[in-house]
Protein backbone atom coordinates (compact mmCIF):
# COMPACT_ATOMS: atom_id res chain seq x y z
CA UNK A 1 0.00 0.00 0.00
CA UNK A 2 1.22 3.52 -0.83
CA UNK A 3 2.71 5.31 2.20
CA UNK A 4 0.48 8.35 1.66
CA UNK A 5 -2.71 6.30 1.64
CA UNK A 6 -1.52 4.37 4.70
CA UNK A 7 -0.83 7.67 6.51
CA UNK A 8 -4.34 8.93 5.79
CA UNK A 9 -5.91 5.67 6.96
CA UNK A 10 -3.88 5.63 10.20
CA UNK A 11 -4.64 9.32 10.86
CA UNK A 12 -8.38 8.91 10.31
CA UNK A 13 -8.47 5.75 12.43
CA UNK A 14 -6.62 7.48 15.28
CA UNK A 15 -8.93 10.50 15.19
CA UNK A 16 -11.95 8.18 15.08
CA UNK A 17 -10.78 6.21 18.13
CA UNK A 18 -10.08 9.37 20.13
CA UNK A 19 -13.38 11.03 19.19
CA UNK A 20 -15.16 7.82 20.21
CA UNK A 21 -13.68 8.28 23.69
CA UNK A 22 -11.16 5.44 23.60
CA UNK A 23 -8.23 6.13 25.97
CA UNK A 24 -5.03 7.25 24.23
CA UNK A 25 -3.15 4.15 25.39
CA UNK A 26 -5.70 1.77 23.84
CA UNK A 27 -6.10 3.89 20.69
CA UNK A 28 -2.35 3.80 20.04
CA UNK A 29 -1.96 0.19 21.20
CA UNK A 30 -4.91 -0.99 19.09
CA UNK A 31 -3.55 0.70 15.97
CA UNK A 32 -0.11 -0.75 16.75
CA UNK A 33 -1.58 -4.27 16.82
CA UNK A 34 -3.53 -3.75 13.59
CA UNK A 35 -0.53 -2.15 11.90
CA UNK A 36 1.75 -4.96 13.08
CA UNK A 37 -0.62 -7.57 11.66
CA UNK A 38 -0.73 -5.71 8.34
CA UNK A 39 3.04 -5.17 8.07
CA UNK A 40 4.47 -8.36 9.62
CA UNK A 41 1.59 -10.76 10.05
CA UNK A 42 0.82 -12.79 13.18
CA UNK A 43 4.47 -13.40 13.97
CA UNK A 44 4.91 -9.62 14.36
CA UNK A 45 2.82 -9.64 17.55
CA UNK A 46 5.96 -10.75 19.36
CA UNK A 47 7.16 -7.18 18.83
CA UNK A 48 4.22 -5.89 20.88
CA UNK A 49 5.00 -8.22 23.77
CA UNK A 50 8.71 -7.41 23.57
CA UNK A 51 7.95 -3.68 23.60
CA UNK A 52 5.74 -4.05 26.68
CA UNK A 53 8.47 -5.93 28.51
CA UNK A 54 11.21 -3.48 27.47
CA UNK A 55 9.24 -0.40 28.53
CA UNK A 56 7.98 -2.01 31.75
CA UNK A 57 11.55 -2.76 32.80
CA UNK A 58 13.15 0.44 31.46
CA UNK A 59 15.69 1.90 33.89
CA UNK A 60 14.79 5.46 32.85
CA UNK A 61 11.07 4.93 33.39
CA UNK A 62 11.73 3.42 36.81
CA UNK A 63 12.00 7.05 37.96
CA UNK A 64 8.27 7.53 37.27
CA UNK A 65 6.85 5.29 40.06
CA UNK A 66 9.52 6.51 42.48
CA UNK A 67 8.71 10.19 41.92
CA UNK A 68 5.00 9.36 42.04
CA UNK A 69 5.53 7.63 45.39
CA UNK A 70 7.45 10.66 46.64
CA UNK A 71 4.59 12.93 45.55
CA UNK A 72 1.85 10.81 47.10
CA UNK A 73 3.65 10.42 50.43
CA UNK A 74 3.99 14.20 50.62
CA UNK A 75 0.35 14.60 49.62
CA UNK A 76 -0.94 12.38 52.41
CA UNK A 77 1.53 13.58 55.06
CA UNK A 78 -0.28 16.87 55.77
CA UNK A 79 2.77 18.95 54.87
CA UNK A 80 0.59 21.42 52.94
CA UNK A 81 -1.15 22.52 56.14
CA UNK A 82 2.14 23.58 57.71
CA UNK A 83 3.28 25.39 54.58
CA UNK A 84 0.02 27.29 54.27
CA UNK A 85 0.15 28.27 57.95
CA UNK A 86 3.56 29.82 57.32
CA UNK A 87 2.30 31.71 54.25
CA UNK A 88 -0.72 32.95 56.18
CA UNK A 89 1.45 34.41 58.94
CA UNK A 90 4.07 36.01 56.70
CA UNK A 91 2.13 37.14 53.61
CA UNK A 92 -1.48 37.45 54.79
CA UNK A 93 -1.28 41.17 55.69
CA UNK A 94 -0.23 42.05 52.10
CA UNK A 95 -2.98 42.66 49.48
CA UNK A 96 -3.09 39.44 47.46
CA UNK A 97 -0.53 37.90 49.81
CA UNK A 98 -2.44 34.67 50.39
CA UNK A 99 -2.88 34.13 46.64
CA UNK A 100 0.79 34.88 45.88
CA UNK A 101 1.83 32.68 48.80
CA UNK A 102 -0.33 29.89 47.44
CA UNK A 103 1.62 30.08 44.17
CA UNK A 104 4.86 29.84 46.17
CA UNK A 105 3.57 26.73 47.98
CA UNK A 106 2.60 25.21 44.62
CA UNK A 107 6.15 25.86 43.39
CA UNK A 108 7.56 24.15 46.50
CA UNK A 109 5.31 21.16 45.95
CA UNK A 110 6.34 21.12 42.28
CA UNK A 111 9.96 20.79 43.36
CA UNK A 112 9.04 17.83 45.57
CA UNK A 113 6.38 16.03 43.56
CA UNK A 114 6.75 16.03 39.75
CA UNK A 115 3.00 16.10 39.09
CA UNK A 116 0.42 18.87 39.23
CA UNK A 117 -2.36 17.13 41.12
CA UNK A 118 -0.64 17.16 44.54
CA UNK A 119 -0.46 20.95 44.86
CA UNK A 120 -3.81 21.51 43.13
CA UNK A 121 -5.72 19.16 45.41
CA UNK A 122 -3.92 20.27 48.58
CA UNK A 123 -4.31 23.99 47.96
CA UNK A 124 -7.86 23.54 46.69
CA UNK A 125 -8.79 21.96 50.01
CA UNK A 126 -6.70 24.20 52.29
CA UNK A 127 -6.01 27.59 50.66
CA UNK A 128 -9.23 28.10 48.70
CA UNK A 129 -11.64 28.05 51.70
CA UNK A 130 -9.26 30.30 53.62
CA UNK A 131 -9.07 32.88 50.81
CA UNK A 132 -12.83 32.87 50.16
CA UNK A 133 -13.51 33.27 53.88
CA UNK A 134 -11.31 36.38 53.91
CA UNK A 135 -13.11 38.02 51.00
CA UNK A 136 -10.85 37.07 48.08
CA UNK A 137 -12.39 37.28 44.62
CA UNK A 138 -13.26 33.72 43.57
CA UNK A 139 -11.63 34.10 40.14
CA UNK A 140 -8.36 35.21 41.72
CA UNK A 141 -8.43 32.43 44.33
CA UNK A 142 -9.33 29.64 41.90
CA UNK A 143 -7.05 30.87 39.12
CA UNK A 144 -3.90 31.09 41.24
CA UNK A 145 -4.41 27.52 42.51
CA UNK A 146 -5.15 26.05 39.07
CA UNK A 147 -2.16 27.80 37.46
CA UNK A 148 0.16 27.33 40.44
CA UNK A 149 -0.58 23.62 40.55
CA UNK A 150 0.43 23.28 36.89
CA UNK A 151 3.99 24.28 37.88
CA UNK A 152 4.35 20.66 38.97
CA UNK A 153 5.22 19.53 35.44
CA UNK A 154 7.83 22.26 34.82
CA UNK A 155 9.81 22.63 38.03
CA UNK A 156 11.86 19.44 38.45
CA UNK A 157 11.40 16.64 39.09
CA UNK A 158 8.79 16.29 36.34
CA UNK A 159 7.06 13.10 35.21
CA UNK A 160 6.29 14.71 31.83
CA UNK A 161 9.98 15.50 31.32
CA UNK A 162 10.89 11.89 32.10
CA UNK A 163 8.47 10.61 29.45
CA UNK A 164 9.63 13.22 26.92
CA UNK A 165 13.30 12.44 27.62
CA UNK A 166 12.73 8.70 27.21
CA UNK A 167 10.93 9.18 23.87
CA UNK A 168 13.19 11.93 22.49
CA UNK A 169 16.41 10.30 23.75
CA UNK A 170 17.27 13.56 25.53
CA UNK A 171 19.08 13.77 28.86
CA UNK A 172 16.49 13.72 31.65
CA UNK A 173 19.02 15.28 34.03
CA UNK A 174 19.55 18.22 31.66
CA UNK A 175 15.78 18.58 31.17
CA UNK A 176 15.31 18.72 34.94
CA UNK A 177 18.01 21.35 35.39
CA UNK A 178 16.76 23.27 32.35
CA UNK A 179 13.30 23.56 33.90
CA UNK A 180 14.52 25.28 37.11
CA UNK A 181 14.93 28.87 35.87
CA UNK A 182 11.81 28.87 33.63
CA UNK A 183 9.82 27.40 36.55
CA UNK A 184 11.05 30.10 38.93
CA UNK A 185 10.41 32.75 36.26
CA UNK A 186 6.83 31.60 35.71
CA UNK A 187 6.13 31.45 39.47
CA UNK A 188 7.49 35.02 39.80
CA UNK A 189 5.32 36.19 36.89
CA UNK A 190 2.24 34.70 38.59
CA UNK A 191 3.13 36.30 41.94
CA UNK A 192 3.84 39.72 40.41
CA UNK A 193 0.55 39.63 38.52
CA UNK A 194 -1.41 38.70 41.66
CA UNK A 195 0.29 41.29 43.90
CA UNK A 196 0.02 44.12 41.35
CA UNK A 197 -3.65 43.47 40.59
CA UNK A 198 -4.58 43.17 44.25
CA UNK A 199 -2.62 46.31 45.15
CA UNK A 200 -4.46 48.26 42.45
CA UNK A 201 -7.79 46.69 43.43
CA UNK A 202 -7.65 45.40 47.05
CA UNK A 203 -11.17 43.96 46.78
CA UNK A 204 -9.69 41.13 44.69
CA UNK A 205 -7.44 40.03 47.56
CA UNK A 206 -7.88 42.03 50.75
CA UNK A 207 -5.14 41.85 53.41
CA UNK A 208 -5.90 39.68 56.41
CA UNK A 209 -6.73 41.26 59.75
CA UNK A 210 -4.78 38.77 61.88
CA UNK A 211 -1.37 39.91 63.11
CA UNK A 212 1.43 37.70 64.41
CA UNK A 213 4.60 38.38 66.36
CA UNK A 214 8.03 37.84 64.83
CA UNK A 215 8.49 34.82 67.09
CA UNK A 216 5.30 33.21 65.80
CA UNK A 217 6.39 33.86 62.25
CA UNK A 218 9.86 32.41 62.80
CA UNK A 219 8.44 29.26 64.39
CA UNK A 220 6.28 28.71 61.32
CA UNK A 221 9.38 28.69 59.09
CA UNK A 222 10.30 25.23 60.38
CA UNK A 223 7.60 23.91 58.03
CA UNK A 224 9.85 24.54 55.01
CA UNK A 225 13.12 23.25 56.44
CA UNK A 226 12.66 19.56 55.71
CA UNK A 227 10.95 20.07 52.31
CA UNK A 228 13.69 22.53 51.37
CA UNK A 229 16.41 20.06 52.30
CA UNK A 230 14.63 17.34 50.30
CA UNK A 231 14.47 19.54 47.19
CA UNK A 232 18.13 20.52 47.49
CA UNK A 233 19.11 16.88 48.01
CA UNK A 234 17.21 15.52 44.99
CA UNK A 235 18.28 18.25 42.57
CA UNK A 236 21.76 18.49 44.05
CA UNK A 237 22.66 14.84 43.45
CA UNK A 238 21.46 15.18 39.83
CA UNK A 239 23.28 18.46 39.15
CA UNK A 240 26.51 17.27 40.76
CA UNK A 241 26.42 14.01 38.82
CA UNK A 242 26.42 11.98 42.03
CA UNK A 243 23.24 10.19 40.98
CA UNK A 244 21.14 9.61 37.88
CA UNK A 245 17.55 10.93 37.83
CA UNK A 246 16.32 7.40 38.58
CA UNK A 247 18.63 7.09 41.58
CA UNK A 248 17.61 10.59 42.69
CA UNK A 249 13.97 9.48 42.50
CA UNK A 250 14.73 6.68 44.94
CA UNK A 251 16.49 9.14 47.26
CA UNK A 252 13.48 11.48 46.99
CA UNK A 253 10.97 8.75 47.82
CA UNK A 254 12.97 7.71 50.87
CA UNK A 255 13.44 11.35 51.88
CA UNK A 256 9.70 12.04 51.60
CA UNK A 257 8.99 9.03 53.82
CA UNK A 258 11.49 10.25 56.42
CA UNK A 259 10.02 13.79 56.32
CA UNK A 260 6.49 12.48 56.86
CA UNK A 261 7.61 10.24 59.74
CA UNK A 262 9.43 13.13 61.41
CA UNK A 263 6.27 15.23 61.13
CA UNK A 264 4.29 12.26 62.55
CA UNK A 265 1.56 12.79 59.99
CA UNK A 266 1.68 9.59 57.94
CA UNK A 267 -0.67 6.93 59.30
CA UNK A 268 -0.81 3.37 58.00
CA UNK A 269 -4.05 4.14 56.14
CA UNK A 270 -2.52 7.21 54.48
CA UNK A 271 0.57 5.24 53.50
CA UNK A 272 -1.65 2.58 51.97
CA UNK A 273 -3.56 5.27 50.04
CA UNK A 274 -0.26 6.70 48.79
CA UNK A 275 0.85 3.28 47.53
CA UNK A 276 -2.47 2.60 45.78
CA UNK A 277 -2.46 6.03 44.12
CA UNK A 278 1.11 5.46 42.94
CA UNK A 279 0.17 2.06 41.53
CA UNK A 280 -2.80 3.44 39.59
CA UNK A 281 -0.96 6.43 38.11
CA UNK A 282 2.10 4.39 37.18
CA UNK A 283 -0.03 1.74 35.47
CA UNK A 284 -1.65 4.49 33.37
CA UNK A 285 1.75 5.87 32.33
CA UNK A 286 3.16 2.47 31.39
CA UNK A 287 0.06 1.61 29.32
CA UNK A 288 0.41 4.88 27.39
CA UNK A 289 4.15 4.41 26.85
CA UNK A 290 3.81 0.78 25.76
CA UNK A 291 1.04 1.50 23.24
CA UNK A 292 2.82 4.58 21.90
CA UNK A 293 6.24 2.94 21.45
CA UNK A 294 4.68 -0.01 19.59
CA UNK A 295 2.73 2.48 17.43
CA UNK A 296 5.97 4.39 16.74
CA UNK A 297 7.69 1.20 15.54
CA UNK A 298 4.91 0.60 13.03
CA UNK A 299 5.04 4.20 11.77
CA UNK A 300 8.81 4.06 11.38
CA UNK A 301 8.79 0.74 9.52
CA UNK A 302 5.98 1.81 7.20
CA UNK A 303 7.80 5.07 6.41
CA UNK A 304 4.98 7.29 7.67
CA UNK A 305 7.14 9.39 10.03
CA UNK A 306 9.77 9.98 7.35
CA UNK A 307 7.16 10.97 4.78
CA UNK A 308 5.58 13.56 7.10
CA UNK A 309 8.99 15.02 7.98
CA UNK A 310 10.00 15.30 4.31
CA UNK A 311 6.65 16.87 3.46
CA UNK A 312 7.05 19.57 6.16
CA UNK A 313 10.66 20.32 5.22
CA UNK A 314 9.65 20.40 1.54
CA UNK A 315 7.33 23.36 2.17
CA UNK A 316 10.38 25.61 2.36
CA UNK A 317 9.17 27.43 5.45
CA UNK A 318 11.42 29.19 7.94
CA UNK A 319 12.41 27.01 10.87
CA UNK A 320 10.75 29.51 13.23
CA UNK A 321 7.48 29.32 11.30
CA UNK A 322 7.61 25.53 11.66
CA UNK A 323 8.49 25.87 15.36
CA UNK A 324 5.53 28.15 16.12
CA UNK A 325 3.20 25.95 14.06
CA UNK A 326 4.29 23.06 16.30
CA UNK A 327 3.52 25.14 19.40
CA UNK A 328 0.07 26.05 18.08
CA UNK A 329 -0.58 22.37 17.35
CA UNK A 330 0.56 21.45 20.87
CA UNK A 331 -1.76 24.08 22.33
CA UNK A 332 -4.76 22.78 20.36
CA UNK A 333 -3.99 19.14 21.21
CA UNK A 334 -3.59 20.16 24.85
CA UNK A 335 -7.22 21.21 24.95
CA UNK A 336 -8.32 17.63 24.31
CA UNK A 337 -5.50 15.22 25.29
CA UNK A 338 -3.23 14.69 28.27
CA UNK A 339 0.46 15.71 27.88
CA UNK A 340 1.75 12.12 28.02
CA UNK A 341 -0.50 11.19 25.09
CA UNK A 342 0.61 14.27 23.15
CA UNK A 343 4.27 13.29 23.63
CA UNK A 344 3.56 9.84 22.28
CA UNK A 345 1.60 11.12 19.30
CA UNK A 346 3.99 13.83 18.15
CA UNK A 347 7.51 12.85 19.27
CA UNK A 348 8.19 10.34 16.44
CA UNK A 349 7.58 13.10 13.88
CA UNK A 350 8.61 16.30 15.66
CA UNK A 351 11.86 15.33 17.39
CA UNK A 352 13.76 14.23 14.25
CA UNK A 353 12.38 17.36 12.60
CA UNK A 354 13.57 19.80 15.27
CA UNK A 355 17.01 18.17 15.24
CA UNK A 356 17.21 18.67 11.46
CA UNK A 357 16.18 22.30 11.91
CA UNK A 358 18.99 22.84 14.43
CA UNK A 359 16.97 23.25 17.63
CA UNK A 360 18.31 21.89 20.92
CA UNK A 361 16.14 18.93 22.07
CA UNK A 362 16.55 19.93 25.75
CA UNK A 363 15.44 23.51 25.06
CA UNK A 364 12.56 22.26 22.92
CA UNK A 365 11.52 19.85 25.67
CA UNK A 366 11.30 22.65 28.25
CA UNK A 367 9.35 24.87 25.82
CA UNK A 368 7.02 21.92 25.18
CA UNK A 369 6.52 21.48 28.94
CA UNK A 370 5.57 25.16 29.36
CA UNK A 371 3.04 24.65 26.56
CA UNK A 372 1.67 21.61 28.36
CA UNK A 373 1.23 23.74 31.47
CA UNK A 374 -1.28 25.69 29.43
CA UNK A 375 -2.91 22.38 28.49
CA UNK A 376 -3.48 21.65 32.17
CA UNK A 377 -5.67 24.73 32.57
CA UNK A 378 -7.28 25.25 29.15
CA UNK A 379 -10.90 24.26 28.45
CA UNK A 380 -12.59 22.04 27.69
CA UNK A 381 -10.50 19.20 29.17
CA UNK A 382 -7.80 20.88 31.26
CA UNK A 383 -6.83 18.35 33.94
CA UNK A 384 -6.44 20.92 36.74
CA UNK A 385 -9.83 22.44 35.95
CA UNK A 386 -11.59 19.17 36.73
CA UNK A 387 -9.56 18.74 39.90
CA UNK A 388 -10.66 22.23 40.97
CA UNK A 389 -14.28 21.43 40.18
CA UNK A 390 -14.05 18.46 42.53
CA UNK A 391 -12.83 20.56 45.47
CA UNK A 392 -14.51 23.97 45.08
CA UNK A 393 -17.71 24.82 47.01
CA UNK A 394 -21.08 24.56 45.18
CA UNK A 395 -21.20 28.35 44.76
CA UNK A 396 -18.38 28.12 42.17
CA UNK A 397 -19.43 26.57 38.86
CA UNK A 398 -17.43 25.43 35.83
CA UNK A 399 -17.92 28.76 34.07
CA UNK A 400 -16.29 30.53 37.02
CA UNK A 401 -13.35 28.14 36.84
CA UNK A 402 -12.95 28.66 33.08
CA UNK A 403 -13.06 32.44 33.51
CA UNK A 404 -10.50 32.39 36.32
CA UNK A 405 -7.69 30.90 34.24
CA UNK A 406 -7.74 33.33 31.28
CA UNK A 407 -5.08 35.76 32.62
CA UNK A 408 -2.89 32.88 33.81
CA UNK A 409 -2.93 31.20 30.39
CA UNK A 410 -1.78 34.50 28.88
CA UNK A 411 1.00 34.72 31.48
CA UNK A 412 2.10 31.17 30.61
CA UNK A 413 2.19 32.16 26.94
CA UNK A 414 4.33 35.17 27.89
CA UNK A 415 6.78 32.89 29.71
CA UNK A 416 6.90 30.58 26.68
CA UNK A 417 7.78 33.52 24.41
CA UNK A 418 10.44 34.80 26.83
CA UNK A 419 12.11 31.36 26.99
CA UNK A 420 11.85 31.05 23.20
CA UNK A 421 13.58 34.35 22.43
CA UNK A 422 16.03 34.05 25.33
CA UNK A 423 17.01 30.35 25.20
CA UNK A 424 19.82 30.81 27.72
CA UNK A 425 17.17 30.96 30.45
CA UNK A 426 16.65 27.26 29.72
CA UNK A 427 20.14 26.23 28.61
CA UNK A 428 22.45 28.09 31.00
CA UNK A 429 22.27 25.58 33.86
CA UNK A 430 22.35 22.42 31.65
CA UNK A 431 25.46 23.74 29.85
CA UNK A 432 27.05 24.57 33.20
CA UNK A 433 26.16 21.03 34.32
CA UNK A 434 27.88 19.53 31.24
CA UNK A 435 30.96 21.71 31.78
CA UNK A 436 31.60 20.12 35.21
Amino acid sequence: MDTGILTVIIGLALVGFLVAGLPVSFALGGLAVLGTLYVWGWKGLYMIANTAYAEGTSYLLLAVPLFLLMANILRYSGLADDLYEMVHKWMGPIPGGLAAGTVVICAVFAAMAGISSVATISMGLIALPSMLKRGYDKSMAVGCISAGGALGILIPPSIIMIIYGAMAEASIGQLFIGGILPGILLALIFCCYVLIRCTLNPSLGPPTQERYSLGQKMRSVKAVILPGLLVVLVLGVIYSGAATPTEAAGIGALGALICSLLHRRLSFQNFKSALLSTLGLNAMVIWIVTGAVAFTHVLAYAGVSKMIQDMILGLGLSKWVIFFCMQIMYFILGMFLDPAGIIMLTTPVFIPLIKQLGFDPVWFGVIFTINMEMAYITPPFGFNLFIMKAVVPPSINMTDIYRSIVPFVLLQALCLLICTFFPQIVLYLPYAMMAK
